[in-house]
């Protein structure tokens, strides 16, 4: 008896998780990726407890490592340069381990390699799904289309899929927009006067930049800012429409370096933040997952980790649910939407934290900083903030 056959459109995090699933579970998959190669290392990850269970349970949780810095210190700056110790990322409820995206996805990248074919420059053109399997178009790096049938389709590839718009419709019908935009590089020096170790947060209202150090790698900085106009944002290089949303007011030794390393990196995100929001995540024989099904937002700090669990759990309802995919999925959904509802709300809730959206949220902010900067302070605001963290940690893909 052949093996079912899934088609796993996107080789990020979630695509590659959930082609390592399937394997274990006993599908053969193929992957196909639109971009030509594989992405660089990436953003900032904090991987929680959720994170790590699906991890563990996959086989990649020791190959992803850890690049927590013990003798990191976080520091909450001001434009001229005063700096206060802060509560850093990792100084967290739920002892979070800081790593890059592209930790996670080579340890998976180098899992799936060996066990799936994985197309790149091939993208989904169009999608048919029958009563007995899903007939894909695909067209390749040359431009030429085949159309394949598979079993299931998963579609794991991102904030804007092409999976979603070809199953299920337009993106305007699901993105929820933050009007926020995000832009990140990976730093090649420490800024002048603090360590490579060190952690620099600086927040005002409705702006806000942050480094995140590593051990073995150049630290990263995350810049986030609201806008009135986000078409406007992209109608300019990168780097202009940073500055332009952090002046007029001049920007300070440790803004303006962080500034200036961002436009001379030589690879660079800058996006626009948004929720997807769906009524359902699939239909018989196709299934969102990841950012293409709910994307949590960076805020939230739980990407990675649901992508993950996502996966992990959809490999669990197909075992579980042999020859019928349609009820597997059902049941899937069922058990990750609570979860993915929550963490959608604290990724809006928890924006604040991020970028403070008022002068008040700023004074909070500080008097919070204010607080952490002794031990007995920052264990007392570990405590505050445990029971929001909680949720985090909860191993939402344990069978």
């Amino acid at each position: 008896m052949s093996k079912p056959r899934a088609l796993v459109v996107g080789t990020g995090i979630g695509g590659l998780a959930t082609a390592l699933r399937l394997h274990d579970v006993g599908w053969e998959s193929v992957l196909v990726e639109r971009a030509s190669e594989r992405r660089g290392a990436g953003y900032f990850v904090g991987m929680f407890g959720t994170g790590q269970s699906a991890a563990a349970r996959l086989g990649v949780l020791d190959a992803i490592g850890n690049r927590t810095d013990p003798a990191t210190i976080t520091y909450d700056v001001e434009r001229d340069g005063r700096r206060r110790p802060g509560m850093g990322y990792g100084d967290l409820p739920g002892m979070p381990q800081l790593v890059l995206r592209g930790d996670i996805e080579g340890a998976l990248y180098d899992a799936v390699a060996q066990l799936a074919p994985i197309r790149f420059g091939t993208t989904p053109v169009a999608v048919e799904e029958t009563v007995d399997g899903v007939d894909v178009t695909l067209r390749g790096a040359d431009g030429a289309d085949t159309t394949e049938r598979f079993d299931l389709v998963v579609g794991a590839d991102g904030l804007r899929s092409t999976v979603r718009r070809l199953a299920f419709g337009p993106d305007a019908d699901y993105l929820r927009p933050f009007d926020h935009i995000i832009g990140v590089s990976v730093l090649k020096e420490a800024v002048p006067g603090f360590r490579p170790t060190d952690g620099i947060v600086l927040a005002e209202p409705g702006r806000s930049a942050w480094v995140f150090p590593f051990t073995d790698h150049e630290p990263t900085v995350l810049f986030s800012y609201r806008t009135d106009d986000e078409d406007a944002q992209f109608r300019r290089p990168p780097a202009e429409s940073l500055r332009r949303a952090f002046g007029p007011e001049p920007a300070g030794p440790v803004l303006g370096n962080l500034l200036d390393q961002f436009e001379a990196a030589d690879d660079v995100l800058f996006d626009s933040v948004h929720q997807v929001v769906m009524p359902s995540w699939h239909t018989g024989r196709v299934v969102l997952l990841g950012d293409s099904a709910w994307c949590v937002t960076l805020y939230s700090g739980m990407g990675a980790s649901s992508a993950m669990a996502g996966a992990d759990l959809l490999g669990t309802v197909l075992q579980r649910n042999p020859g019928n995919p349609a009820r597997a999925l059902r049941e899937w959904e069922l058990r990750m939407r609570p979860f993915i509802a929550t963490h959608q709300r604290n990724g809006r809730r928890d924006l604040v934290m991020f970028v403070p959206q008022t002068r008040q949220d700023k004074r909070a902010r500080t008097l919070t900083q204010t607080l952490l900067g002794n031990p007995t302070g920052k264990r007392v605001m570990q405590r505050v903030f445990a029971p929001r963290f909680a949720e985090k940690s909860l191993d939402v893909a344990a069978a």
